[in-house]
């Protein structure tokens, strides 16, 4: 296992120093995350589910109907929305009618208000996961919420500006010719063994981990 500043001089030799710094996301602070509403993470949450196996563009465009069309995301509102309505919303030109999808906004909402009266909000729940277990969080966010399965608990995360790595094509390219896996890890050993990786990266490299995954992704030409 290469130390991690070998491959980020790698990746400034390539595309420049300014061109990377560019690249990088800083992550949200603590504070920023428990001060976002619930509404927003709802809204968030929701929006990286719709998303999944679409072009994103397109939902994106359709998101401000979906905003009105589920009370601006207000997670009590949701949760208490009778079938009929869903049943409504499903025939609904403005929205994508997946119904499986429909369901778990309002689903989710439960679980979200659930999981903000335990934390004293969501924002708390997600920004005092521990980073050197965010794979667990992920497994957390599958178990507990629908349609969270796969990236989209990391996307989520991501999204809300969560600090975590990504599994992408590239960086589990960049993993496989660091002979660090040898495919796309997706049981919980396997995550679990990659956390430790990153997290030995990031010791090393005093970057958060959402850096490290995209300077691994940009090391591959």
């Amino acid at each position: 296992m290469r130390h991690f500043e070998e491959i980020h001089t790698d990746v400034v030799s390539r595309i420049g120093a300014d061109e990377l710094a560019s690249e990088l996301l800083v992550p949200a602070s603590t504070e920023q995350l428990i001060a976002c509403g619930d509404d927003r993470y709802l809204s968030l949450m929701s929006l990286r589910i719709f998303r999944a196996g679409l072009k994103h563009s397109m939902v994106d465009a359709k998101w401000p109907a979906f905003e009105a069309a589920f009370f601006e995301f207000d997670p009590l509102a949701v949760a208490a929305m009778h079938d009929e309505a869903l049943e409504q919303l499903a025939s609904d030109a403005r929205l994508i009618r997946h119904w499986s999808k429909l369901q778990a906004v309002r689903s989710n909402a439960q679980q979200l208000v659930d999981i903000s009266s335990e934390y004293e909000g969501f924002g708390r729940y997600i920004a005092e996961w521990p980073g050197s277990e965010i794979v667990d969080l992920w497994a957390d966010l599958q178990n507990q919420f629908s349609q969270l399965g796969g990236s989209s608990g990391a996307n989520f995360l991501r999204m809300a500006g969560r600090d975590t790595f990504l599994l992408t094509r590239d960086v589990v390219v960049a993993l496989k010719r660091e002979g660090l896996c040898d495919n796309e890890p997706k049981s919980k050993k396997a995550r679990q063994q990659l956390q430790a990786v990153f997290n030995t990266w990031a010791e090393q490299s005093q970057l958060p981990l959402c850096q490290i995954s995209k300077i691994l992704a940009l090391s591959v030409a």
